[in-house]
């Protein structure tokens, strides 16, 4: 059985879906693993709940992105992770790390790339006046949400929409999306070629 890692930096709402979806058998995999950059993330009480270990890294305390990296990679090492799922996980990876798990590490942004990349998405969509939101799940590489596009799918904006009416339903679709993306990845069904990933 292949090793998964999830990476959070708050609530955890797309762990809690990828740990249904472990316990009920949809994925595959054990969830051996769940990292985070902030020690009161309620996603890691999400993680101590199922008895799935964590490890928690303060970056201020480290000179530069490297050297906590390089803890990170040696738990990763530790518990053979095989996959690793970016959850809502607010730290930029190096490009030395993404090339170490090239095609291992995939993330959920909430928007439909590559317009509106970044943390603030679904704010600067609803700005700029989009009449469609929407979710994608992709590959990471060493830029901001640039990697190969597994899935995605759309959600239309409402006249009265906010900010958080809309990522309410944003929200349903990544608990759904998600699962599914990470299935098909400890499967081995998503076979990358150049930036198009196609799913076998």
């Amino acid at each position: 059985m292949k090793n998964l890692a999830v990476f959070v930096s708050g609530s955890g709402s797309n762990l809690q879906a990828i740990i249904d979806a472990v316990d009920r058998g949809f994925i595959k995999a054990k969830l051996a693993l769940v990292v985070s950059d902030n020690e009161k993330a309620y996603a890691l009480e999400r993680a101590r709940k199922k008895n799935i270990d964590t490890f928690y890294f303060n970056p201020k305390k480290y000179k530069n992105r490297p050297a906590y990296e390089s803890l990170i990679t040696a738990e990763l090492s530790k518990r053979k992770i095989d996959f690793i799922a970016l959850a809502g996980f607010m730290r930029i990876l190096s490009s030395e790390f993404t090339a170490k798990y090239k095609n291992r590490i995939i993330n959920i942004h909430p928007a439909l790339l590559p317009s509106f990349p970044g943390q603030r998405a679904l704010k600067d969509a609803l700005d700029y006046g989009v009449k469609y939101a929407g979710v994608t799940v992709h590959f990471v590489d060493e830029g901001v949400d640039s990697g190969p596009v597994i899935m995605q799918d759309i959600e239309p904006v409402r006249n009265e929409d906010t900010q958080e009416s809309l990522l309410d339903r944003i929200h349903k679709i990544e608990h759904r999306l998600y699962p599914e993306a990470i299935r098909l990845l400890v499967e081995g069904r998503l076979v990358v070629e150049g930036r198009k990933v196609k799913i076998e």
